[in-house]
């Protein structure tokens, strides 16, 4: 069988999946497409639209630790845990300790900016090939913070200084000029002028979606509920249809979990559940997304109004959408912003997280002709198409200038 015919199946249809399928598309491969929703109804919906190709410094440091006690006491503090999810999570968290030294946060930090500072160019590969209709702003993402955690601050600009990523530091002045409608609780920031923003994510998705479509992809509606092999080729079952491929991409975000335990492998992928409101029609009040830092939230002028997001609850996929989130982001967003009305809509969504934060992309371990997309926690809409690009490449056999192995889902077995 030639390569160009292989058929490849990719469970799940958010930005993974949608980004997967269209590079292996331009290698003349024939692809289908599944998700138990429709496109882009997921975190691909839901999240702060941000291009954030600067955003190479983790969460695995050495300073969160000293802080997760106080984060955890604070009503208004970026991070919350549902406490009947706290047996599960031991396991995952101690993971994550162990990462959070130096020499992790450095390695973490070298191979996030390999892929970041590749993202936007993989997207305008895909970009140039729909009619946006003004739906990608370029106005830059700014980042504000007050004298509180200063140190870590000064952390996050050292790193990015010496991964050569490109920063302004801005001060009390240049942000009242850049978003005069903050209230002055400031004390600095830094821009990110070369950042974008979509103004609706699921539009975005749903135009790459049709593409697909249009140059002879297929998606089907079905809930994937089995995984097994007919001697190598991988074998999909739904409730009522069985699938055979020669090759399958696993990208159903934090959802993959149920899919690698089939398949062996202990991949530690847990959730951090985020959060989202509208303030509609206020959407004016900023240019630019905007973040603030000590309380772990931004604002992101989008279609449908203001949307505020953010927040870090570890509490799984079961558990109920938790009002104290919702709260939280709106005492947030009226401490910065005058004047705004009742929220709309209150959104919760999965951010597919590992404690190392960086995905896993590549093939399974175990089973050659698997292969992963997944596990970027706060940055998968932004590292969409290049994790896309790299899973096709690999399909492809061909030869890259990056490192891959530090993506690897073997590094869980060592």
């Amino acid at each position: 069988m030639s390569d160009k015919n292989l058929k490849i199946g990719i469970i799940g249809a958010g930005i993974q999946g949608v980004c997967n399928a269209l590079f292996l598309q331009k290698k003349g491969y024939q692809v289908i497409l599944f998700d138990r929703d429709e496109p882009g109804n997921a975190a691909s919906y839901g999240n702060a639209g941000h291009f954030s190709p600067y955003a190479s410094v983790p969460l695995n440091r050495p300073d969160i630790l000293s802080d997760v006690p106080a984060m955890l006491m604070s009503s208004r503090g970026p991070l919350a845990l549902k406490w009947n999810y706290v047996p599960k999570m031991i396991p995952w968290f101690s993971r994550f300790v162990v990462n959070c030294t130096k020499n992790k946060m450095m390695h973490t930090a070298k191979y996030m900016h390999q892929i970041l500072d590749q993202s936007l160019i993989a997207y305008d590969e895909l970009f140039d090939e729909i009619d946006l209709e003004g739906l990608v702003e370029n106005n830059g993402i700014l980042y504000i913070w007050n004298e509180k955690n200063l140190k870590s601050r000064e952390l996050e600009i050292k790193i990015r200084e010496e991964l050569g990523v490109k920063q302004q530091i801005v001060n009390k002045k240049e942000i009242h000029d850049l978003e005069p409608n903050l209230k002055p609780i400031y004390s600095g920031g830094v821009f990110y002028d070369y950042a974008r923003h979509a103004r609706n994510p699921k539009k975005i998705l749903v135009k790459l979606f049709e593409n697909f479509i249009k140059k002879g992809g297929k998606f089907l509606k079905l809930n994937i509920q089995d995984l097994n092999f007919d001697e190598s080729k991988p074998v999909l079952r739904s409730e009522t249809q069985r699938f055979v491929f020669d090759k399958l991409v696993i990208a159903c975000g934090a959802f993959s979990k149920k899919l690698t335990d089939k398949l062996h492998e202990s991949i530690p992928l847990d959730t951090e559940r985020g959060y989202h409101i509208h303030f509609k029609d206020f959407d004016h009040l900023i240019s630019r997304p905007v973040v603030n830092s000590n309380r772990g939230f931004g604002m992101s002028p989008m279609d449908q109004g203001l949307r505020v997001v953010g927040t870090v609850e570890f509490g799984g996929l079961e558990n109920a959408l938790s009002k104290n989130r919702i709260k939280n982001l709106i005492l947030n967003a009226k401490e910065m912003l005058d004047g705004l009305p009742e929220h709309k809509d209150e959104w919760l969504g999965f951010r597919p997280t590992l404690p190392d934060f960086l995905p896993v992309i590549g093939p399974s371990k175990n089973y050659e002709n698997v292969y992963y997309s997944f596990g970027h926690h706060h940055l998968g809409w932004t590292l969409g198409a290049i994790s896309g690009k790299i899973v096709s490449g690999m399909i492809a056999n061909e030869n890259t200038n990056m490192d891959l192995k530090p993506y690897s889902s073997v590094r869980f077995a060592q």
